[in-house]
C-alpha cells in the first residue's frame, strides 16, 4: 500500500513525490468502500433479521454480546452458498471485477466464488469509520478458524488495528491504548464500556500499526492470552517496536522485531505486559469480572521485567546450560540501555539467576554493545530482513513446504531447533496448518515475502525417499549445531570456575570423596557435563560423512 511505501522511504531517508489520484481513480476506490459497506449491511441483515443467521447469533449469545453491541460493530454471517453474495450485490449494482477487487470474491475450482461462506462476519473498518475489509470466524471444526480479507487496495492487514475507528476517543482520554489479541477481546472490551481497547486481528504488531497507536497515546498495554500460545503472541507484538519509535525525545523501552529489547531516544511511549490468569483471555475476565480486568491492567509490568521473567521461567535455572542460555537470550537487550541506573539494576537481577558476576556480565554486555555497532554500520539497508546466517533453517522449512509426506516427521521438530525467529514462526505456523494460504495467513505480514521465497526456493527433485533423507540430514546437522553451543557455554562457565576456584583448589576437589563446598560441587558436574558433551558432538562429527545430503546452495 502507498502509506507501507511511504513509511519505508521515510525510514531509508528517501522523500517521495507525491502521488495525487485521478478522479477515475477516486471514483473506483469509492465503489471498493460502497461494496465493502454493502457486503456488511447483507451479513448483518443475515445475522439480526434472518434465520439463516441462527448458528452465528447462537455463538453470540453464548458468548454474552447482546444484539446493540452485534450491530454497533456490525457484526454479521456468511450464508454457506457459494455464490449468494455474489448475487446480491449483482442486484444492486455492482460488477465482478469490483467484488473481486475489494476482496469478497476469489477464483477457485469451482470458478469465481464468495470468498466467506458460512461464517461469523466482523466487519473492519478504517480510522474514519469506513468499512476496508472483513474478518471471519469459522463457527464448526473448518481450518483456519479464523480468514481475513486478503490484500486490496483499502486493507493491508499491517496497518489496521480491529476497532481502532471506536476506540480512538478513549484512547486519547485515557492516555492509554490497550491492544488486545482477538475480535471478541475488543468488542467484548467496548460492551463493557473499557472503550480504549484494540486488537491486532490474531498477527503479531507491525511498525505502521504502532506508530498509529503512538499519535493517540503515551502507553501501550498489551493484554493477551496467559498461555503459552498468548505470551509467544507478546514477545512477538513486541518484536517491531523499536523501529516504530525510533524518532527522538527521550529513552524508552522498545523492542525490534527480531526479538531485541533496549531503550532508545524515542518519542514519549511506555510499553507495558499486562499477564492474565492463567486459562483465561480478556474476553473471559472482563465479562465475568470488569474490576479485575482494571486491576491487571493497573498492574501491568513494564516490558523488560516481562521478558525477563519470561526467558527466566523458559530455562532450566539450576543447570549451567540453562543459566548459559538464559543470559545469551537476555544481555543482548540490555545493549541499547543508555540510563546507567536502570542497566546496573538489570544487571544485579541477571548476576543473582546465573550466578555470574556483575562484572563479568557488564564486560559481555560491553562485547555485545560493540558488534552491534558494527552490524548496524555495515548495514546495507535501513529494512531489517531475515537472516541468511544458517541455510539449513530455510532448507528445512523449504523442505516441509514442498514435501506434504514429510509432515509427519516435521510435526515432531523441536520449534527451538531454529534459531532465527522467523523461521521459529514459520515452523510454528507450519505445524498447525499445512497449506501455504494457511501458514501465510498465520505470520505478521512482513513474513509473507520470506515465506513466499521459502516456497519458490530452488532445491534438487528429490524423490520422495530422498526429501526424507534430506530432513533427516538437516536436523542432525542443526542439532549438532545445538551441541556445539552447550559445548562452548559449557566449557566458558568452566573456565571462569575454574580460574575463581584457583589451581591449589583443583588438586584438593579432584581427590576430595566428600566436598561440602557447593561451588565444589558445581565445579565436579560442570566437569562430567563438559566431557559428556564433548562425547555427545564427536558421536555427530562422526556420523556426517562425505555422503551427507547437501542442505545448502550450491
Amino acid at each position: 500500500s502507498f502509506d507501507a511505501l511511504h513509511l519505508l522511504a521515510e525510514r531509508a531517508g528517501v522523500k517521495l513525490q507525491e502521488h495525487r489520484p485521478s478522479p477515475e481513480q477516486d471514483r473506483q476506490r469509492e465503489r471498493l468502500y460502497s461494496a465493502n459497506e454493502a457486503a456488511a449491511h447483507y451479513y448483518r441483515d443475515l445475522l439480526l433479521k434472518s434465520d439463516t443467521g441462527k448458528p452465528a447469533k447462537d455463538y453470540l449469545d453464548k458468548r454474552g454480546l447482546d444484539t446493540s453491541t452485534a450491530e454497533m460493530f456490525l457484526l454479521g454471517y456468511s450464508p454457506p452458498a457459494w455464490e449468494a453474495l455474489r448475487e446480491h450485490l449483482n442486484n444492486h449494482g455492482f460488477i465482478d471485477r469490483e467484488m473481486i477487487q475489494a476482496g469478497l470474491l476469489i477464483e477457485g475450482e469451482r470458478g469465481l466464488h464468495d470468498r466467506f461462506r458460512g461464517r461469523l462476519m466482523f466487519a473492519i473498518s478504517d480510522q474514519k469509520g469506513r468499512v476496508i475489509g472483513f474478518g471471519a470466524r469459522a463457527l464448526d471444526d473448518s481450518l483456519p478458524k479464523y480468514i481475513n480479507t486478503s490484500q486490496t487496495a483499502l486493507f493491508d492487514k499491517g496497518g489496521v488495528l480491529y476497532a481502532l475507528d471506536r476506540a480512538t476517543a478513549g484512547i486519547r482520554r485515557e492516555g492509554r491504548a490497550i491492544i488486545v489479541e482477538g475480535y471478541m477481546d475488543a468488542i467484548a472490551a467496548h460492551q463493557h464500556g473499557f472503550d480504549n481497547v484494540i486488537a491486532q486481528m490474531g498477527t503479531a504488531l507491525t511498525e505502521r500499526q504502532v506508530r498509529i497507536v503512538k499519535k493517540l497515546a503515551s502507553e501501550i498495554v498489551l493484554a493477551l492470552d496467559a498461555d503459552a500460545a498468548g505470551s509467544q503472541a507478546m514477545v512477538r507484538g513486541h518484536e517491531v517496536i523499536r523501529e516504530a519509535l525510533g524518532e527522538s525525545d527521550h529513552a524508552v523501552p522498545v523492542i525490534s522485531w527480531r526479538g531485541l529489547v533496549g531503550y532508545q531516544e524515542s518519542a514519549s511511549v511506555d510499553l507495558r505486559v499486562a499477564v492474565l490468569p492463567e486459562g483465561r483471555d480478556p474476553d473471559d475476565v472482563i465479562r465475568q469480572d470488569p474490576d479485575t480486568w482494571k486491576q491487571i491492567i493497573a498492574e501491568a509490568s513494564p516490558v523488560l521485567d516481562f521478558r525477563l521473567n519470561a526467558s527466566a521461567a523458559m530455562h532450566d535455572l539450576a543447570d549451567p546450560r540453562g543459566r548459559s542460555q538464559f543470559v545469551q537470550e537476555f544481555l543482548p537487550l540490555l545493549s541499547a540501555v543508555t540510563d546507567p541506573v536502570v542497566r546496573a539494576h538489570y544487571l544485579q537481577r541477571i548476576s543473582r539467576i546465573s550466578l555470574l558476576s556483575e562484572e563479568e556480565l557488564a564486560a559481555m554486555l560491553a562485547r555485545s554493545g560493540q558488534r552491534r555497532r558494527v552490524q548496524t554500520q555495515q548495514r546495507s539497508t535501513p529494512i531489517p530482513a531475515p537472516s541468511r546466517s544458517d541455510a539449513r533453517e530455510e532448507f528445512l522449512l523449504a523442505l516441509l513446504l514442498r514435501y506434504p509426506e514429510l509432515r509427519e516427521v516435521g510435526i515432531g521438530i523441536k520449534d527451538d531447533l531454529l534459531w532465527e525467529s522467523e523461521n521459529r514462526l514459520a515452523l510454528a505456523a507450519w505445524k498447525r496448518f499445512p497449506e501455504l494460504e494457511a501458514v501465510k495467513n498465520e505470520l505478521p505480514v512482513e513474513l509473507e515475502p520470506y515465506l513466499e521465497r521459502l516456497n519458490l526456493r530452488k532445491m534438487p527433485a528429490f524423490s520422495p525417499q530422498q526429501a526424507s533423507e534430506a530432513l533427516g540430514d538437516c536436523i542432525m546437522r542443526l542439532e549438532r549445531r545445538e551441541l556445539e553451543l552447550e559445548k562452548q557455554a559449557v566449557s566458558a562457565l568452566l573456565a571462569t570456575r575454574e580460574e575463581e576456584i584457583g589451581a591449589s583448589m583443583l588438586v584438593d576437589v579432584a581427590l576430595s570423596e566428600t566436598m561440602g563446598d557447593d561451588r565444589s560441587k558445581e565445579l565436579v558436574d560442570l566437569q562430567i557435563r563438559d566431557m559428556e558433551t564433548g562425547l555427545r558432538l564427536h558421536g555427530r562429527e562422526r556420523s556426517d560423512g562425505p555422503d551427507a545430503v547437501q542442505t545448502i546452495d550450491g
